[in-house]
């Protein structure tokens, strides 16, 4: 029984050791993070952008009851919202990145952000449209134009409503770009199985990527946590 657990160990202990050390393939695994968190990056601020605009394109269809605007915003979040990321990444890279010269952490980023766009307007949205339509008329009467009543008075205090969805839906962003390997992006994933081929032994880099996705997205809830906090305890004072 000893043997057997030993060698159980030992067999373990040589899987992960074959997927971290020989050939330095340590550095793949931090070559992907490196990518992940590129990707992760530009398309958090697209998709920032994307929403916010999209998110008061809507609201102020809605007031001013333009029904043909309206439509082209609940196209595009319908659309991206009802076809899966794997398919819409293969169809940007396929049809509008055909160059050869295509870089493909662009695409990337592109795509998720397009995609997490659609995601963060119907947030802000909510988020807007929970501030009393009161905000809006007073900053109106002080003579503010309806850009900058939107920019100043109402969509700071929506961002602190809608603070945790927002930060959930990054935090799954994050976690949805493992689906980049599918166009040679080398992140995470796509290391993984490059090692795994290697060592003929997918499974050791499999739970490494894993675990780096886990402590990448526990890190960033417990930021978003204190974040939070230090918000709610700003208000009470």
């Amino acid at each position: 029984m000893y043997l057997s657990s030993s060698w159980f160990g030992k067999t373990i202990y040589d899987s992960f050791y074959n997927a971290i050390v020989p050939d330095k393939r340590y550095l793949a695994y931090i070559e992907g993070l490196k990518v992940t968190l590129l990707i992760s990056f530009f398309a958090i601020i697209l998709g920032i952008l994307i929403g916010v605009i999209v998110a008061i394109l809507k609201v102020t269809a809605t007031n001013y009851k333009m029904k043909w605007l309206s439509k082209i915003c609940n196209i595009y979040i319908n659309v991206i919202r009802g076809t899966p990321l794997m398919v819409q990444l293969l169809i940007i890279y396929n049809l509008i990145f055909t160059s050869r010269n295509t870089n493909e952490l662009l695409v990337g980023a592109v795509c998720f952000g397009i995609n997490s766009g659609a995601y963060v307007a119907e947030i802000i949205r909510s988020g807007i449209e929970s501030i009393d339509r009161g905000q809006m008329e007073a900053g109106r009467s002080l003579g503010l134009n309806y850009v900058t009543t939107m920019r100043l008075i109402i969509l700071p205090q929506a961002v602190r409503n809608i603070l945790p969805a927002l930060g959930n839906e990054f935090i799954t962003l994050i976690k949805e770009t493992s689906v980049a390997s599918v166009i040679a992006i080398t992140d995470l994933t796509k290391a993984a199985q490059y090692i795994g081929s290697r060592t003929w032994d997918i499974l050791p880099p499999l739970i490494i990527v894993a675990l780096f996705y886990l402590i990448l997205v526990m890190g960033l809830s417990k930021l978003l946590s204190v974040f939070e906090r230090r918000m709610a305890k700003s208000d009470r004072s």
